[in-house]
């Protein structure tokens, strides 16, 4: 990852991973900022500085941790250590709570997070599992702090609970080694190949998802796929059977015995138009008037109609094509 500046909260750099960032990045302009959630500079940009605006780095110290329920995969949505992304996925739902400052932000303050996580679990009279990447790509991430190899190999020594995070990368060296005890939830997020080359701009390409995911299983790791999101386009039906078809054909017999799957179908918003309209004019635009209706405000999914073909086709292709795996839900 190249980035452009450094906006950082002073207090940041009290911590040590901001001293360690800060003499990472010391090439770098530093620009201070007293929240960073509130970088006027950047917030009064155009909507065509979009892709720029992603090589920002945004560093500070994390002061909201409320938990909010989850009946999927986890007990609980946890803020963790970043938010926001250097990647530039079209439809984005973090683009929908920061609008075009859905870049990376990393908070310095991971032991402060984990202790008060793990106090939790702890204080639970059953175990939890605690999703810790529904704000930010943890695996990317990782590649520049650390993080996961900090907070595996920390929470690993609990006697109860589990963590989970999803991933659109590949980068998954550092963490094939660690003590993790089975108590990390590991997720690859899959798409087929035509729409990340087209929507999920500067996400690993789906041969390397699908080598990481194998090399996390044969590592211990439990494992799981979300397709997701799953996206209506022209030519979704074949797009999709053949992505299940090389999952099928690369996933290993170890996977394919253990994993489970997730099925998500995409929501877009008036903001994510008006942003890839500005940012990306030769994009395709994932709105369709024929297949989406209002989905809360500003908010677009497709209709019930839309949602019951996709959900058939996709169950009866993948009971096909992979068999009985599991499929925990399709939202």
């Amino acid at each position: 990852m190249q980035f452009d500046a450094v906006y950082y909260e002073p207090d940041s750099l009290s911590y040590t991973l901001g001293k360690q960032l800060k003499a990472q990045f010391a090439s770098l302009p530093w620009i201070p900022v007293e929240n960073h959630n509130s970088i006027r500079e950047l917030q009064e940009k155009d909507n065509t500085e979009f892709g720029r605006m992603k090589r920002h780095l945004i560093i500070g110290v994390r002061k909201t941790h409320r938990y909010v329920e989850n009946h999927k995969v986890s007990d609980y949505l946890v803020p963790y250590t970043s938010s926001g992304c250097t990647a530039m996925c079209l439809y984005c739902y973090l683009v929908c709570h920061y609008n075009k400052c859905a870049y990376l932000r990393l908070f310095v303050n991971r032991e402060q997070m984990l202790d008060r996580l793990i106090r939790k679990g702890r204080s639970s009279g059953t175990p939890l599992t605690f999703e810790i990447g529904s704000n930010s790509d943890l695996i990317l991430e990782n590649t520049l702090t650390g993080n996961l190899i900090y907070t595996i190999s920390r929470f690993a020594e609990e006697d109860t609970g589990k963590l989970t995070f999803p991933t659109k990368f590949h980068m998954v060296d550092s963490l094939l080694g660690l003590p993790h005890r089975g108590k990390v939830i590991f997720r690859m997020s899959v798409n087929p190949q035509p729409l990340i080359r087209r929507i999920e701009l500067g996400t690993s390409d789906l041969p390397k998802r699908i080598q990481a995911v194998n090399r996390m299983c044969e590592a211990g790791y439990p494992c799981g796929l979300l397709i997701a999101p799953v996206m209506l386009v022209e030519g979704w039906k074949a797009l999709y059977t053949e992505l299940l078809e090389q999952l099928r054909a690369g996933l290993t017999e170890k996977m394919q015995k253990q994993m489970f799957l997730e099925i998500i179908l995409m929501t877009y918003s008036f903001v994510h138009r008006a942003i890839n309209s500005a940012a990306f004019p030769q994009a395709p635009d994932l709105y369709d008037a024929r297949l989406m209706t209002g989905r809360g405000r500003g908010k677009y999914g497709y209709t019930p109609a839309a949602r019951a073909e996709a959900e058939e086709f996709l169950r009866t292709e993948i009971k096909r094509i992979l068999g009985d795996v599991p499929i925990l839900y399709i939202s």
